[in-house]
């Protein structure tokens, strides 16, 4: 045999080498691939959810630029909306009807402002945080303020409008309720007919008040009636501070009843009768109106449904980027 020319096993050897080495350097080149191409991802990801929270940021700045416009100049009638249900989170909650109040005292071109008010009440609170910013206010910028009816003044909406000025009412408008409630049922005789028995555990001896699946304790009973007494005293006091001698009391003005325009006027509960484009036009004497009402938009009610989810993806971001958040 010659020895020039190697033998069959010499090059299957050479050949397996050949092959892992390629097979090596071939899987080196996918795995690297995969991971780059995991990077480019990661980073993709990154950009986009950034991108979502430039958007984001450019909707607050709008809402935010929006709801606060620049004065205006020319002699107007500022308004402020006071509707609906007078609570926490509602469009008439002391939030939004006092940043609504402070524009509008704050143009010098207001002439005057104007509650114009349709809401059946709701919480004392957030009309008394209502009421002593309205006093605060005129005497702070020496601006009138005109309430202005339109279907309903009762209650908690009553007792913003009595820090006005004066009054004005639609003949047929609903007006009073000058009281204080507090509802709720009791089932105590129901769960006796079904056989169910109620398992209260307290510290306390009243922490389980007026507990519905409970029975009514008299003393408890005549606590609370005594609270809603002295609320509804508050209540008066506010109601007599700002009608002053206007307010003829029949006996049954601060019961909680409710007068349609014409009697409030008589009873002195409203000054007159008269709508917002009577009262810019022949009180105010500006007949231009600006709306100063701050609502929650659709841009803000977006800002808060997806702001946590956004923040949820920068952080995920950030940790793909490799930045720990401690």
């Amino acid at each position: 045999m010659n020895d020039d020319f190697p033998g069959p096993s010499a090059h299957t050897a050479s050949d397996r080498t050949q092959e892992v080495a390629w097979e090596r350097a071939t899987l080196e080149k996918l795995v690297f691939a995969t991971i780059r191409e995991q990077q480019a991802a990661r980073r993709w990801k990154m950009f986009t959810r950034l991108v979502w929270l430039a958007i984001l940021g450019a909707i607050i700045w709008f809402v935010y630029t929006s709801n606060t416009s620049t004065a205006v100049s020319t002699p107007h009638t500022a308004v402020v909306d006071v509707k609906g249900e007078i609570a926490s989170g509602a469009e008439a909650s002391a939030e939004y009807v006092v940043a609504s109040l402070r524009s509008a005292f704050e143009d010098d071109g207001a002439q005057a402002v104007v509650l114009l008010i349709n809401s059946p009440g709701g919480s004392p609170v957030q009309a008394g945080i209502i009421n002593d910013e309205i006093t605060r206010l005129k005497g702070l910028h020496n601006k009138k303020v005109y309430a202005v009816v339109e279907e309903t003044c009762a209650s908690a909406a009553y007792y913003i409008a009595a820090a006005a000025d004066d009054i004005y009412v639609d003949k047929a408008s609903l007006v009073g309720s000058i009281g204080v409630l507090m509802d709720g049922f009791g089932f105590t005789g129901l769960m006796d007919k079904l056989g169910i028995e109620r398992r209260l555990m307290t510290a306390g001896a009243n922490k389980g008040m007026l507990d519905p699946f409970s029975p009514l304790d008299e003393s408890q009973r005549a606590y609370m009636q005594q609270m809603l007494g002295e609320i509804h005293a508050q209540f008066i006091e506010v109601v007599k501070k700002g009608r002053g001698d206007r307010l003829k009391d029949n006996g049954d003005t601060f019961s909680g009843l409710v007068w349609n325009g014409q009697q409030a006027v008589k009873l002195g509960l409203a000054d007159g009768l008269g709508n917002l484009d009577y009262v810019a036009r022949e009180i105010v004497k500006a007949e231009e109106i600006v709306d100063y009402t701050q609502r929650e938009n659709v841009g803000l009610r977006l800002a808060k449904r997806f702001g946590a989810s956004v923040g949820e993806g920068i952080f995920l971001a950030a940790r793909a980027a490799g930045v720990q958040l401690r």
